[in-house]
C-alpha cells in the first residue's frame, strides 16, 4: 500500500527585517505616541490616516520601469497594470493627499500622522523594513514661523515623553546657505554641478565619523580607507574646501555669531543671502517664545536631506551616553528631523506650495527611553483573573469579571476548560498580579478568596519551609463576595505591586 503523502506543513518563520512586537513594547510605544500626539495637538495639529498603498508613479523618488519598480520600496502590480507600493514615508502620501483635496482643504493645512512605513532595503542590526514614523507637517505656510514652531513642538515632544533638558538638541541649518557657499567656489548651479554637490554633502555628512582631515580628502581628491578602498572625491581645490570646512564649523550657542560668519562665507551670493535671513528670522521667533541654544542650536554641519529639501532643515538629536552590551560608551544620535520642501506637492500641482514638516523615529527614541529607564514599557498592567473551577456557574463568573471591568479594573476569565492547577500555572504566566478564587466551599459561604501572586511568588523564593508556608498562606486572603471590587483594589493598592 502506497504511503499516505504527508500534509504540507509551512515552516513558521519571520520575514527578515521584520519583527513581532510583544505586549510590553506594545504598550510602551502606545504610551509615548499619546503623549507626542498630545503635544502635537497642542499646537492644532489635526489627525490624518492615509493609505498603506500609493501609486508608484505618485511616491516621486522611486519611478516603475517596464518590469517593476526600482529597488527602494515593495511594490505589486494591480489588475489595471498599474504599479502600486507600500509607502516608504508619510510624506510623500500626505502631498498626494494635499494635491488631490486641494482646494477643499483649508490653507495652510496641518496635520499628524504615525503610522507604519516599509522600505525595501538590507535590513540590519537595528535596521527594519517596516518602520513606525511620526510626523507633523504645515502645507501652505511660505513663513519661517512655521519652521521655527515646528523645532520647538518636537523640543517639547521629547521633554514630555522624559527626554530631559541638555539631553537632546535639535539642530537647524539651510539648503540655500550651503548652495551660496558652494556659488561663491564656483561650483556650478543646476544640473551641471548638481553630482559634484552631492559629493559634497556626502562629505560633510561623514564629519562625525572622519574628523575634518577625512572630510577634506573627500571633499578633495578622494580618500583611501583603512581597509584600501578608495572614494573619489569632490574635485575641490584646497581653498574650496577649506570655505566648506569654515562652513561646516560655524555652529555655536551664539546664534549671532552663527549667522555673522555664515553671512561672511556666502559673499554676495542671493541664494546663501536669503538662507542667511531664513535663519535670523527663526533665531528672532525662537528667541521670542524663550527657546535657547541649550534646546535649539544653529549648526550648519547638519546635511541629511539637503538634496531634499528647499530651505531650512532640522535634525534632533539625543546626547547623552549609554552603554553598549560591553560597556563602552555610545550615543543614539538622530531620533528625528526635517524641514522645508516647497517643491513635494508642486510635483501635482504644477504651481509653488510651500511646505515643511518633521518626523520623529518612533523606535530609536524608545530605545532611548528604554536606557534612559523612562519608557513606560509597564503602562499595561496584566489583568486580574478569576479562575472558573466550577463550570456549571460560567454566569456567575462571567457577571465577577464584569464587576471588575466596570470599576476600572483590568480583568479576564479563564477560558482554557483546564483544572485549577493549569489555571493558576496560566495566572502566574500571564503575569496576574491577583487570581480571584470561588470554588463550591467559597460559593456556599458567600465569599471569595484572593491570591496575591505577586508577593506569592517573592515570599515562595524566600521561604524554604513548605509546611510553614502552607500553614500561613500570607499571599491569600477571603472576603465577601459583595466586597469583590474594593477587596481587589486593596489588593492592588499594596506597595509591592507597583514595584
Amino acid at each position: 500500500m502506497a504511503k499516505k503523502d504527508k500534509p504540507f506543513r509551512p515552516k513558521a518563520r519571520l520575514p527578515k527585517g521584520l519583527r513581532d512586537l510583544r505586549a510590553e513594547d506594545v504598550a510602551a510605544r502606545r504610551a509615548m505616541l499619546a503623549t507626542i500626539m498630545q503635544v502635537y495637538e497642542s499646537y492644532g495639529f489635526d489627525p490624518l490616516e492615509t493609505s498603506a498603498f500609493e501609486y508608484a508613479d505618485a511616491l516621486g523618488k522611486f519611478l516603475p520601469d517596464a518590469d517593476r519598480p526600482n529597488e527602494g520600496v515593495f511594490s505589486l502590480q494591480d489588475d489595471d497594470g498599474q504599479w502600486l507600493s507600500l509607502r516608504y514615508d508619510l510624506t510623500a502620501p500626505l502631498a498626494r493627499m494635499v494635491a488631490e483635496n486641494y482646494d477643499a482643504l483649508p490653507k495652510p493645512f496641518r496635520r499628524y500622522q504615525t503610522g507604519q512605513v516599509w522600505r525595501n532595503e538590507k535590513p540590519g542590526p537595528g535596521r527594519f523594513r517596516e518602520f513606525t514614523q511620526c510626523d507633523a507637517d504645515t502645507v501652505g505656510a511660505p513663513e519661517m514661523a512655521a519652521d521655527a514652531e515646528l523645532c520647538a513642538m518636537v523640543s517639547d515632544a521629547l521633554e514630555a515623553v522624559g527626554v530631559g533638558r541638555g539631553d537632546y538638541v535639535v539642530r537647524v541649518n539651510n539648503r540655500k546657505i550651503l548652495d551660496g557657499v558652494l556659488e561663491t567656489i564656483g561650483v556650478a548651479a543646476g544640473e551641471a554641478g548638481a553630482a559634484q554637490r552631492m559629493t559634497v554633502l556626502r562629505a560633510i555628512d561623514k564629519l562625525d565619523r572622519l574628523g575634518a582631515d577625512g572630510v577634506k580628502l573627500l571633499l578633495g581628491e578622494g580618500r583611501k580607507d583603512d581597509s584600501g578602498d578608495f572614494t573619489e572625491g569632490a574635485g575641490l581645490t584646497a581653498d574650496q574646501a577649506d570655505t566648506v570646512l569654515a562652513f561646516v564649523g560655524a555652529g555655536d550657542e551664539d546664534r549671532g555669531k552663527v549667522l555673522t560668519t555664515l553671512r561672511g562665507l556666502v559673499g554676495g551670493s542671493e541664494t546663501g543671502l536669503a538662507g542667511v535671513a531664513e535663519l535670523e528670522e527663526i533665531a528672532g521667533l525662537l528667541d521670542a517664545i524663550g527657546y535657547g541654544p541649550d534646546r535649539i542650536l544653529f549648526d550648519p554641519a547638519v546635511v541629511r536631506g539637503l538634496g531634499y529639501y528647499t530651505g531650512p532643515v532640522f535634525e534632533a538629536e539625543l546626547t547623552f551616553d549609554v552603554k553598549d552590551e560591553k560597556g563602552r560608551p555610545i550615543r543614539f544620535g538622530s531620533i528625528g528631523g526635517g524641514g522645508r520642501y516647497d517643491d513635494l506637492v508642486s510635483r501635482f500641482k504644477g504651481t509653488p506650495i510651500p511646505a515643511t514638516g518633521v518626523s520623529i523615529g518612533v523606535d530609536r527614541l524608545l530605545s532611548a527611553l528604554d536606557a534612559l529607564g523612562r519608557s513606560k514599557a509597564d503602562s499595561l498592567r496584566p489583568p486580574v483573573v478569576v479562575l472558573p473551577l466550577d463550570k456549571d456557574r460560567m454566569e456567575d463568573y462571567q457577571r465577577m469579571v464584569w464587576d471588575l471591568r466596570n470599576a476600572g479594573i483590568r480583568a479576564e476569565l479563564y477560558l482554557g476548560g483546564a483544572g485549577m492547577r493549569a489555571q493558576l500555572k496560566y495566572a502566574d504566566k500571564r503575569g496576574a498580579p491577583i487570581a480571584v478564587i470561588q470554588g463550591s466551599d467559597e460559593f456556599e459561604k458567600g465569599e471569595i478568596t484572593l491570591k496575591d501572586l505577586v508577593l506569592g511568588a517573592r515570599l515562595a523564593e524566600e521561604i524554604e519551609d513548605n509546611t510553614t508556608w502552607r500553614e500561613d498562606q500570607p499571599a491569600q486572603v477571603s472576603a465577601p463576595a459583595s466586597d469583590l471590587v474594593s477587596a481587589v483594589k486593596d489588593m492592588l493598592a499594596r506597595p509591592h505591586m507597583s514595584s
